[in-house]
């Protein structure tokens, strides 16, 4: 297997947990794949679906990357569209006593990143990935952020987008820095925003 510069997106369901062990079976089992089938079907510019977690979806993209502006746009699209699915679930089942815990309890983070070391192999008819990189991208989803709704982007893909006009001012918010230290990966440095403005405007 050869490594590959590789970006790798992570839409991961917050409250994921708190949500499967509060909640009636029946209503976890309808609701959390009709999340992840939204999230699959919002890609607008062309990731790759290579696993599909138990409450993630793990895209990548290898060659060259879209425009900044363009990525979080898809990440944009990605929480509307999973917000907007989430009242109508909660609509679909108003009848279920659970019901209002779906907007109550779940959300969406989305992790970015983009690295060199990772190559990739099919497995059945999936694209398995591989390497350092993709170990740091799962790291990334335990950190230090204090929030439960955002986009983080890692260091190596704020490297990537240095001389790609890498904005951190939006209509919506601003980029925040923080960095986790990892066991067996060392400090990782991130830029986050908030994803919550986008639907309480």
């Amino acid at each position: 297997m050869k490594a590959t510069p590789t970006l790798i997106c992570i839409p991961d369901i917050s409250g994921f947990t708190e949500f499967m062990s509060g909640t009636d079976f029946d209503l976890s089992s309808k609701v959390i794949p009709t999340l992840l089938n939204k999230i699959i079907y919002s890609n607008k510019i062309g990731l790759k679906v290579s696993e599909i977690e138990g409450d993630a979806v793990l895209f990548f993209k290898t060659g060259k990357l879209p425009p900044v502006r363009k990525l979080i746009e898809q990440c944009e699209h990605f929480y509307i569209e999973f917000y907007d699915q989430l009242q109508k679930l909660r609509d679909q089942y108003k009848d279920e006593k659970d019901a209002p815990r779906i907007p109550e309890v779940l959300g969406l983070k989305i992790i970015l990143h983009y690295g060199k070391e990772v190559a990739s192999t099919k497995v059945g008819n999936r694209i398995k990935l591989f390497g350092e990189d993709l170990i740091v991208a799962h790291r990334l989803l335990k950190n230090k952020i204090r929030m439960d709704e955002y986009i983080l982007i890692s260091e190596g893909l704020s490297n990537y987008y240095k001389d790609h006009d890498l904005d951190k001012e939006f209509e919506w918010g601003t980029l925040k820095q923080n960095f986790t230290e990892y066991d067996h990966v060392g400090k990782i440095n991130y830029h986050y925003i908030n994803l919550k403005p986008l639907v309480k405007q």
